[in-house]
């Protein structure tokens, strides 16, 4: 699995011909990346004096970026698996007319799941940009910085996510599906707007 590779072996990998790990996966691992700092921030707030009027709030926040941080590295998983699918349909032969059939329609059942789990990215990406805005006002000045670099992980995870649903929306037939996932994106980008900036705002008048 990729999350048990070494971080050269992953960089390695990431920089061969190999066709995974591609864009989908990191774009998962920067989430989980942000959900780790996030939790750090967390961790290092959670039985301070100073902070003991927020603690059963960070606590939440600590639990929920924790879960944030699995499913990240779940979606990478899938990202990987979802593409070696599309990559072993592409081989199916398509000789006659019925194995194109066949070929086709099992590509595009293929597409729209390969659609589906960066589109979980940003969904989750998401809701990480909504802990760092609660996290930024209330955890630990210590650890503040380290909530601005999480808000913007979580915005590259969001964008980088985006990106990858797009590029399979492009070749999905299914205008109904289409259109589902079009609005879908578009929904999330607008929820997004500005929200990493009011963070960062709080994170720099905390420093």
């Amino acid at each position: 699995m990729l999350k048990d590779r070494k971080i050269k072996n992953f960089l390695d990998l990431l920089a061969s011909k190999a066709a995974t790990p591609g864009g989908g996966s990191v774009a998962a691992l920067t989430g989980a990346m942000g959900a780790g700092l996030l939790s750090m921030v967390g961790n290092l707030t959670t039985g301070k004096e100073k902070y003991k009027d927020v603690e059963d709030r960070i606590k939440e926040l600590l639990s929920r970026s924790e879960n944030l941080r699995i499913e990240f590295e779940g979606l990478m998983e899938s990202d990987v698996a979802v593409f070696n699918e599309l990559m072993a349909i592409m081989k199916l032969p398509r000789a006659t007319e019925e194995e194109k059939e066949k070929r086709d329609q099992k590509m595009q059942i293929a597409l729209v799941e390969a659609a589906k789990v960066p589109l979980a990215v940003a969904q989750k990406s998401k809701e990480l940009i909504d802990c760092c805005k609660e996290i930024a006002g209330i955890g630990s000045k210590n650890a503040i910085s380290d909530v601005g670099v999480g808000v913007l992980l979580a915005e590259a995870a969001f964008h980088s996510a985006i990106i990858n649903v797009k590029i399979n929306l492009n070749l999905i037939k299914d205008e109904k599906i289409k259109e589902e996932l079009n609005e879908e994106i578009n929904n999330l980008t607008e929820s997004v707007k500005g929200e990493k900036d009011q963070v960062l705002e709080v994170v720099l008048r905390r420093l």
